[in-house]
C-alpha cells in the first residue's frame, strides 16, 4: 500500500548554473498545491531534472509521465530536431503561457505552478540550455533580446497570456499582438513608501514599475496588474490574505504565495483591465477564482 502524503513535503538540493564564472546556486524553496490541497515543497537532485523529480513525487513515479502528458526527454546535449522559426503560424492554437524573467527566483516558482497544473509554459531566460538541464521538455525555454521584433513574435508564438514577476519586459519590450491577457506582478507601492536611502536605491527600479503599468494600461490588452507588499523568502500557503486598498506599501507577502496568486489570476480574465493590492493578513481564500472575481467586480464598479 502506498504511503500517504503528509500536508507539507520537503527535499533540499541545489543545481549548477554554468556561466563564465561557474558558482553553485541554491534553487528556491518551491511550493505547490496537490489537488487534496496539501503542500509539497521541492527542488533539484542530480541526474534528472528536478521538474522531473516532483512530477514523479506528485503523480506516482515516471511511468505516469505519459498519463501526465508531458513529453520524452531531450538528448542531453539539448538538442531538438525540429527548428522553432520554420514551424507554420497560420491557424496556430494559443495555449501557451509565457513566463518573463523565467530563471529569476519567483519566475521559477511560477514556472512550476504551471507546470503542476499541466499548462504549456514558454519560458524568456538568460541561457537555454541552463534551463533546458532544470525544466526539461515541460518548459519551452527561450534566451534572446525582448526588444527585438524577430525575436519576440517567435517568443509570442502560440502563447495566449503572459505573466510578469519582475519588472521591465513591459516597457522594454515590443508589440504583443495576439496575447489575450497580460499578469504583471508589481512592487510599485513598495517603492513609493519607500524612503532615505531605500527611496533612493529603489528609484530605478520604481521608474521602470510605473513605465509597466502605464505601459500595459495603455496597451489595449486585458490585464491584471497585482499590486505586492514586500516580498519575503517565507514558506506558502500558511498565511491567510490581505487585500484592502494602501495594504501593499507597508505589508510583506511570501514569494511562493505571489506565484500562487499569479497562476490563479489566469482563469480571471477582465474585459479590460484590473489592479488589486495583495498581502498576507487574516483572509482564508478556499475558492480564488471566486474571490479573484469579487475583487475585478469592485473594481469596474470603482472605475466603470
Amino acid at each position: 500500500m502506498a504511503t500517504a502524503l503528509p500536508s507539507t513535503a520537503f527535499c533540499q538540493t541545489s543545481f549548477t548554473f554554468p556561466s563564465q564564472n561557474p558558482c553553485k546556486v541554491k534553487s528556491p524553496s518551491l511550493i505547490f498545491r496537490t489537488k487534496s490541497h496539501g503542500l509539497i515543497r521541492c527542488s533539484a537532485k542530480k541526474k534528472i531534472s528536478f521538474v522531473d523529480q516532483i512530477l514523479d513525487y506528485i503523480e506516482g513515479g515516471p511511468k505516469l509521465r505519459k498519463w501526465y502528458g508531458a513529453p520524452d526527454l531531450l538528448p542531453k546535449d539539448g538538442s531538438d530536431t525540429e527548428d522553432e522559426d520554420e514551424l507554420p503560424e497560420k491557424n496556430e492554437v494559443r495555449d501557451a503561457v509565457l513566463v518573463t524573467d523565467g530563471d529569476s527566483e519567483i519566475g521559477q516558482m511560477i514556472i512550476l505552478s504551471l507546470i503542476v497544473k499541466k499548462a504549456r509554459v514558454k519560458a524568456l531566460v538568460k541561457d537555454k540550455r541552463t534551463a533546458m538541464e532544470a525544466f526539461g521538455t515541460y518548459v519551452e525555454s527561450m534566451a534572446g533580446d525582448a526588444s527585438s521584433k524577430p525575436f519576440l513574435k517567435k517568443a509570442l508564438r502560440g502563447v495566449r497570456a503572459i505573466i510578469c514577476p519582475n519588472e521591465g519586459f513591459l516597457s522594454n519590450g515590443g508589440d504583443l499582438q495576439g496575447v489575450k491577457h497580460v499578469i504583471l506582478l508589481s512592487q510599485l507601492s513598495v517603492y513609493r513608501g519607500s524612503g532615505g536611502i531605500q527611496a533612493l536605491m529603489k528609484n530605478n527600479a520604481r521608474k521602470l514599475a510605473e513605465k509597466d503599468e502605464s505601459t500595459l494600461v495603455a496597451s489595449g490588452i486585458p490585464y491584471t496588474i497585482i499590486r505586492v507588499g514586500m516580498l519575503q523568502d517565507t514558506p506558502g500557503g500558511t498565511q491567510g490574505f490581505s487585500f484592502e486598498k494602501g495594504s501593499a506599501e507597508k505589508g510583506s507577502l511570501s514569494k511562493e504565495d505571489a506565484a500562487f496568486i499569479c497562476v490563479e489570476a489566469l482563469d480571471v480574465v477582465p474585459q479590460i483591465g484590473f489592479t488589486f493590492e495583495a498581502v498576507n493578513g487574516e483572509e482564508k481564500v478556499s475558492d480564488w477564482k471566486e474571490r479573484l472575481t469579487r475583487l475585478m467586480e469592485k473594481s469596474e464598479q470603482q472605475h466603470p
